[in-house]
């Protein structure tokens, strides 16, 4: 019963990114550790293959519609793959089961995991209920070549989240290339996604050899989430997606404070 309710969440997790660009890959993790009972660690492994799989066919599906800036994408990529790759391969094997111990009271990776997760979700969530505005090019090339180091750095940071979280962070990416570039929001969303499909792939590569995998559940999860991308897409020509951000964002905070609750409360 809890693995169909995993799938169907699966599915959700696509719908969300096709129909409001971003959002549902925050889900991820916590489905697989609360409803699929993988482990947090793990977990954050086949969060890398689900989210960047699903994140590459989205991007295609823009580049078809010229919603992808591969320069900005690949610029932007020169650091935070690099990142997602060293946090994967060299990091996260590195970490200890248990961080330490007061009075008596454990806190390990995978605590430490979810609790993170859990502040990202809090951050997420209040960038979906505030919601954001257009912005529009007054420049490209100008922007870009004036704000590379800016770039670099944020690759880096949004690496570092990719790594340890195994999270797309689009909600990150996405004011980045919008304030900072100052590109128009679909295109935004559309270089989001390939940049977190690069990301998220190469982090998972990094994982090889680390975690054996139950390829079959994962790719099973994968398939869901993938068919969910399209049944988004189609939804989104019929609702406003803007107001289903916001309910979506406080669904995001609901579950961001029941994770915290659960791993710092109730353990």
């Amino acid at each position: 019963m809890m693995e169909i309710l995993g799938y169907v969440l699966a599915a959700l997790v696509g719908i969300s990114l096709g129909l409001i660009g971003g959002g549902g890959s925050i889900l991820t993790v916590p489905i697989l550790v609360y409803i699929m009972g993988i482990n947090p660690v793990l977990a954050t492994s086949y969060s890398l293959f689900i989210v960047g799989t699903t994140a590459l066919v989205g991007a295609y599906n823009n580049y078809r519609k010229g919603l992808v800036s591969i320069s900005t994408a690949l610029l932007f990529g020169i650091s935070s793959v690099s990142t997602v790759f060293l946090t994967r391969k060299i990091l996260m094997p590195a970490i200890p089961p248990v961080l330490f111990t007061v009075h008596h009271f454990q806190v390990t990776q995978s605590m430490a995991t979810m609790v993170l997760f859990a502040v990202l979700m809090l951050l997420a969530s209040s960038a979906m209920i505030k919601g954001r505005k257009e912005v529009y090019p007054l420049s490209m090339s100008t922007q870009t070549e004036a704000n590379k180091p800016r770039l670099f750095i944020y690759g880096i940071l949004i690496g570092l989240v990719t790594g340890f979280l195994g999270a797309g962070g689009g909600f990150l990416l996405i004011p980045v290339l919008v304030l900072l570039l100052k590109m128009p929001m679909k295109k935004a969303i559309g270089t989001s996604l390939f940049i977190i499909a690069l990301n998220s792939l190469i982090g998972f590569i990094g994982d090889l050899g680390h975690f054996i995998f139950d390829w079959k559940l994962l790719i099973t999860i994968t398939l869901i989430a993938i068919a969910g991308i399209f049944i988004g897409g189609w939804l989104s020509k019929k609702i406003a997606g803007e107001k289903l951000k916001k309910s979506f964002g406080w669904f995001v905070l609901a579950m961001a404070v029941y994770i915290i609750a659960k791993e710092l409360l109730f353990k």
